[in-house]
């Protein structure tokens, strides 16, 4: 396969949205980028590397590592000053990408402190975001990027501008670029302050029409067989395409926003009741680069709403459950009504290259009206509003009931299904010590992000330098060096890096008891409803999560360990619970897990929270406490929510703890100040 060969643009089937959001970023990078969700094999890095090949070639400044416009060429390039009558150079628009494992200095660059301190020399090396300017920076698997790597990306995006500080020397180069970022939503989400800051996002999906499926792999044979061949076949379309590109660009500072256009673009974003203006700025710049594109010369109403169908769906989020969506009826709607700003009507719109066929909204079948009505009456059927975590349903004597009969897993007699409680806001519960994981927002740790606690001797290059402690260092051997007047002289033993301490993300792993004696439908509520909020609490602190259930005769993986909350919270609410209480394999599944998750991620830190009542119905009590043992002298920290309720208590959870050396927390005492309580006598434990 030829190195140089890349899967044509023209050639790509289906994905309009994706290859109209994608053009409008190239005739106008100012709308904020693309973030595109989708689930895995549909073909958006390749969509995003065939965009590269469609920019106009740069001219840029010979020998300037940080690509400045000979024409333009940046006041402040660390590479500079540039003489305005220089001759250029002309080199491809770059394709940057950004490795999910990126340390800052990858990113923004880094300064090379020995040289700096022991030379006198500023010696400054570029990151990718100086590689990226005026070309494409991709990040692929973006959620899974740490947040201080994407509020860093994201600023230089929105300001133009990289900013490198380093005790006291600063640099800063110009970084304007087209920013696309693709995820897949099941690995986890990004909070919703960083999806705000991405321009337009588009979700894909692998279409189910078998045609559209054949063509793609009978064209995608056809490149793997013959790459060069293939893209040949398509140079004419991707050239016209590239060419169109030009002149929009062209045509762009020509085209008028008119004052109709603004307030159908402001309507639309009050109507779906975004949060700030910068959705409005967005939809404003998109439909700006969509008429361009389009070669209107004013605004339309049909470049407002195909603007605003990509920029406002991951504004709307306002639960991290919530999929990005937007309902094209309002839409419409909030644009008839703010008035027709296209004079001319919607008739004479051109077709364009990656333009869907949107219609007017207006076609909705009857059968999907009625099943949206359904949909909403269904909700009005459900039970009683979910109790407060503190008024589980005893219901002991059902449970026992359903419990009778050993059936194994997948074939339960008496299953059911109860929905669940409303989620509260717990406070804070951690993993004792400091640890070394994944930066987040829950266990103390030892990350590159935080309060400066302490210095050490650099371990391979100085990472951040801790000025005092170096200086210190370097202070007892100035005699021997020959320095006896003012100022010191430094050599490279004496730097010292700062050790600062910050938040982990950990591993949260649920263990919980789904037999017949957790049936009773207010107690699995309550239950749900706890396990739904500590999933919250999780997602807000960039945890991982991961879901085993016991019953019958067996224990399922229902959720591998994964930072995706969605797939948590689906698993939970599918939950269904019947059949004896294996409590002991549920204990050694949970145990499997942690053990292979260790593995693969040996810096963060477990905490196994086991929701049970203590019953040991299957295998018996004493094969449960023998696991429950295991499990502590592996130095797992646990937490085990006791459900029994009822007159009558055994104390089967405490017991358990017991043999753990965890923590127990009576179901109804799981609110917000009994967690909080748990926290401070696990810490109180663990000292």
């Amino acid at each position: 396969m030829s190195a140089s060969a890349r899967y044509p643009f023209s050639a790509v089937v289906g994905m309009d949205d994706l290859k109209l959001a994608l053009l409008i970023n190239a005739v106008s990078p100012a709308v904020g980028g693309v973030l595109v969700r989708g689930e895995k094999g549909t073909a958006k890095s390749t969509v995003v590397r065939a965009l590269a090949a469609l920019l106009p070639d740069l001219d840029v400044v010979d020998g300037c590592r940080f690509a400045c416009d000979p024409a333009d060429p940046d006041p402040g390039c660390p590479d500079g000053p540039h003489a305005r009558d220089v001759v250029p150079a002309e080199r491809d628009a770059r394709l940057v990408e950004l490795p999910v494992g990126a340390s800052e200095d990858r990113l923004v660059g880094s300064l090379d402190i020995e040289r700096a301190l022991t030379e006198g020399v500023k010696a400054f090396e570029p990151g990718l975001l100086a590689a990226a300017h005026r070309g494409v920076l991709y990040v692929d698997e973006v959620n899974l990027l740490h947040d201080h790597l994407v509020d860093l990306l994201l600023d230089a995006a929105a300001m133009g501008r990289s900013h490198v500080e380093r005790e006291g020397v600063s640099v800063a180069h110009a970084a304007r670029f087209l920013l696309v970022g693709t995820m897949n939503p099941e690995e986890g989400e990004l909070r919703p302050q960083l999806l705000d800051r991405f321009g337009l996002t588009v979700e894909v999906a692998a279409t189910r029409e078998p045609s559209e499926r054949a063509d793609v792999v009978r064209r995608r044979l056809a490149f793997e067989t013959d790459p060069d061949a293939f893209a040949a076949g398509y140079a004419r379309e991707d050239d016209e395409l590239a060419e169109h590109i030009r002149a929009a660009r062209k045509r762009l500072p020509g085209v008028v926003l008119t004052d109709a256009a603004l307030r159908q673009v402001t309507a639309v974003c009050a109507a779906f009741e975004v949060d700030g203006l910068r959705a409005d700025i967005v939809t404003a710049r998109a439909a700006m680069a969509l008429a361009a594109w389009r070669d209107h010369i004013e605004v339309t109403s049909d470049d407002v709403r195909d603007a605003a169908r990509l920029a406002l769906p991951h504004r709307r989020r306002r639960d991290p459950f919530d999929a990005p969506d937007l309902d094209e009826d309002r839409l419409q709607e909030a644009l008839d009504q703010a008035g027709d700003a296209d004079p001319k009507g919607r008739e004479d719109t051109p077709e364009e290259p990656g333009s869907p066929d949107d219609g007017d909204g207006s076609d909705d079948s009857p059968q999907e009206s009625q099943d949206s009505q359904e949909s909403h009456d269904g909700s009005d059927t459900e039970d009683a509003p979910a109790p407060s975590p503190s008024s589980p349903d005893s219901g002991d004597q059902q449970g026992e009931e359903q419990e009778s009969s050993p059936s194994g897993p997948g074939q339960q007699t008496g299953d059911t299904t109860s929905e669940a409680g409303e989620p509260y806001r717990p406070r804070l519960f951690s993993v004792s010590g400091i640890g070394h994981g994944t930066p987040g927002r829950r266990s103390r740790a030892e990350t590159p992000y935080g309060r400066t606690s302490g210095s050490r001797p650099p371990r391979e290059r100085v990472g951040t330098l801790h000025l005092i402690e170096t200086l210190r260092a370097a202070a007892p051997h100035q005699r021997a060096r020959g320095r006896n007047g003012p100022g010191l002289r430094l050599e490279g033993s004496d730097l010292r890096e700062a050790v600062r301490e910050g938040r982990e993300g950990n591993l949260v792993l649920f263990c919980v008891d789904a037999s017949g004696s957790m049936a009773a439908r207010q107690r699995m509520r309550a239950v749900k409803g706890a396990v739904l909020s500590l999933l919250l609490d999780a997602y807000q602190r960039r945890d991982k999560v991961g879901l085993v259930t016991f019953r019958g005769r067996g224990a399922e993986l229902d959720l591998p360990p994964t930072s995706s909350v969605e797939a948590g919270a689906r698993r939970l609410r599918e939950l269904r619970t019947g059949g004896r209480t294996p409590l002991a394999a549920g204990l050694l599944r949970s145990a499997d897990v942690l053990r292979v998750e260790r593995l693969r991620d040996p810096m963060r830190r477990p905490l196994l929270v086991v929701v049970t009542d203590g019953r040991a119905t299957q295998g018996g009590l004493d094969d449960a406490l023998r696991a429950g043992a295991w499990i502590g002298a592996q130095g797992v920290e646990s937490v085990i929510v006791d459900c029994e309720s009822g007159v009558v208590r055994l104390g089967l959870a405490a017991r358990l703890a017991a043999t753990m050396g965890g923590t127990t927390v009576r179901l109804d005492e799981l609110g917000a100040d009994a967690l909080s309580g748990l926290v401070r006598h696990t810490r109180h434990r663990a000292a």
